[in-house]
């Protein structure tokens, strides 16, 4: 089954300045998130975001931090479990696609707990990392196994679009090119 704009929302996990720097392959992951969350503003799909302790992480990265239209703060390592998740994604959503990091840690635990509440989740495994790659590879082989699907950027960006004639189609290609 495609990826839906009309069902889906953008899930920008912890992509923090303080984080960000020790994450391999940081400045790949942080552009992937941002070609997604410009493509999803193209798009009308919601964006929206969650910072893991931002008093010691530090906010939203300064590439990122101006495309959400909402953040929750958390202490939680599953935002899913977090007091204000209910509020994060818009009503109705039944589609969401995640990014950010550490993949191994509130990735994961945000995406079983999405799973457990029936949601359906695309893990977008260039837009997602860890400090250790190990650690990413086993945390996207056990959110897959437990019914994530893992997915990449374009892959999103193009199924979002649906058709080359889609009006919206040129400024979304060149997000990729």
């Amino acid at each position: 089954m495609l990826i839906s704009s009309d069902a889906s929302a953008l899930l920008l996990v912890d992509l923090q300045e303080r984080l960000m720097p020790a994450i391999h392959d940081g400045p790949a992951v942080v552009a992937n998130a941002r070609r997604l969350a410009e493509g999803a503003g193209l798009l009308d799909v919601p964006v929206c975001a969650t910072e893991q302790n931002p008093a010691g992480l530090g906010p939203t990265v300064p590439d990122l931090a101006d495309l959400p239209q909402l953040v929750l703060p958390k202490t939680s390592f599953g935002a899913v479990a977090e007091a204000g998740f209910a509020t994060l994604l818009p009503p109705g959503t039944e589609e969401i696609v995640v990014a950010g990091c550490e993949a191994h840690v509130c990735v994961l635990q945000t995406v079983l707990g999405l799973l457990a509440k029936r949601h359906r989740v695309l893990l977008v495994a260039d837009a997602i990392g860890s400090r250790n790659p190990v650690n990413r590879d086993l945390a996207i082989d056990r959110m897959r196994r437990h019914g994530a699907e893992v997915v990449s950027t374009e892959m999103v960006l193009f199924e979002w679009l649906r058709d080359s004639t889609h009006p919206r189609f040129r400024e979304v290609q060149k997000l990729i090119r």
